[in-house]
């Protein structure tokens, strides 16, 4: 506990203890009173201050005002008001709020424990009739024990949906990051290879006195297969059921946006593309992310906007940087949980190559995806 909650429930019990003392000595909130004033006065104090450590020992606590008030009662006879209610309806809202399972239910059984001690010992119950009404005091114990298993139950089904959106978080994360492993090895093993055929085609095209030069060429087509298979076998592991086998079909770029663009229109999304400055050559993996981002923007779009009737994609490039964006004109809504880690995701590829990503509500309605990505200089 935190020394605020210390002096928090310090204060709690001064409260209630000073509200018991006046009970006794102004009548406040008092039905009636039984047994001697410095009795009365005793068993209110203790019990009051026994709630200072009603977060640390909830069912210690509750047990000590049960077995103090009993005790008093069986001596004295058991009063009636607000100094024999109070202790225990907040000890029961305490065990009900921080304990768990069975040992909880231990909170119930001490407060009928505590109302049948009480309503045996008052002289007042004279009948049958009376204990019975009596059952009115044991009703505020159970539903502040009930607001508490309640409470308890609500912040832990928080806690538990809070640590599944952080799993499913870090999954999203994970799994990205094995697709773009994935897809870099697509690219860097289709540039190794290109290199590979490139370096055998100039080995046969030597002459005999040029042995050095085949040594060398001969050692670079080597370390070009055996980096090639240790990529397969290494990033293999990470290829599930279904992936495409690698270099089956170029890695996409910005090239191919016009393509991916059309099949959004055709599912009933027009899109506008934009492209501002001189177009140049971008790395393979760079234009890899660079497709990815566009792709995403538009399929959250697609799946997430309310009643989107255009999107639009602008690509800028600037002399040391490429600027993406993706804008849509749908109403604004929260952004659901797919949506969500898909966005994980692609800050995990803008990551990669230093660039910063951003996803907001657009400056008049809609969602935009921006995305600034370093370009090297030529």
């Amino acid at each position: 506990m935190s020394r605020r909650s210390w002096v928090f429930d310090a204060g709690i019990a001064l409260v209630v203890a000073v509200l018991g003392v006046l009970e006794v000595v102004r009548g406040l909130d008092a039905t009636h009173r039984q047994g001697p004033p410095w009795a009365e006065i005793t068993v209110y104090v203790v019990t009051g201050l026994l709630l200072v450590v009603r977060r640390v020992r909830p069912l210690g606590c509750l047990a000590a005002i049960v077995v103090v008030s009993l005790v008093e009662f069986a001596i004295f006879g058991s009063p009636e008001g607000g100094g024999v209610m109070l202790p225990a309806l907040i000890a029961a809202y305490t065990v009900g709020r921080r304990t768990d399972g069975r040992r909880s239910c231990w909170g119930l059984v001490l407060v009928v424990v505590l109302w049948l001690g009480w309503s045996g010992l008052d002289p007042m119950n004279t009948s049958a009739r009376l204990r019975v009404a009596a059952l009115i005091w044991l009703s505020p114990w159970v539903i502040a024990w009930l607001v508490g298993a309640l409470v308890r139950a609500s912040r832990q089904a928080t806690e538990q949906r809070r640590i599944a959106r952080r799993e499913r978080a870090a999954q999203a994360v994970a799994g990205e990051r094995n697709r773009i492993a994935r897809e870099l090895h697509d690219v860097i093993g289709h540039s190794v290879s290109v290199m590979t055929v490139q370096a055998a085609a100039v080995r046969r095209r030597l002459t005999p006195e040029q042995s050095v030069e085949r040594e060398a060429l001969e050692t670079v087509e080597a370390l070009g297969r055996e980096a090639l298979t240790e990529m397969r076998r290494m990033v293999g592991v990470l290829r599930q059921d279904g992936d495409p086998v690698a270099d089956r079909e170029p890695a996409p770029g910005l090239a191919e946006v016009e393509r991916l663009v059309q099949k959004f229109r055709a599912a009933g999304l027009p899109v506008q593309v934009t492209v501002s400055g001189r177009a140049r050559p971008l790395s393979p993996g760079l234009d890899l992310t660079a497709y990815r981002l566009v792709q995403e923007g538009l399929t959250n779009t697609l799946r997430h906007a309310l009643r989107p009737t255009a999107a639009e994609v602008s690509i800028g490039y600037d002399a040391d940087r490429l600027r993406l964006a993706v804008r849509d004109d749908g109403a604004p809504v929260g952004i659901g949980p797919e949506a969500g880690h898909g966005l994980l995701g692609m800050r995990e590829r803008v990551q990669v190559y230093g660039g910063e990503l951003t996803a907001r509500p657009g400056a008049d309605r809609g969602f935009e995806l921006v995305a600034t990505l370093p370009l090297e200089r030529s």
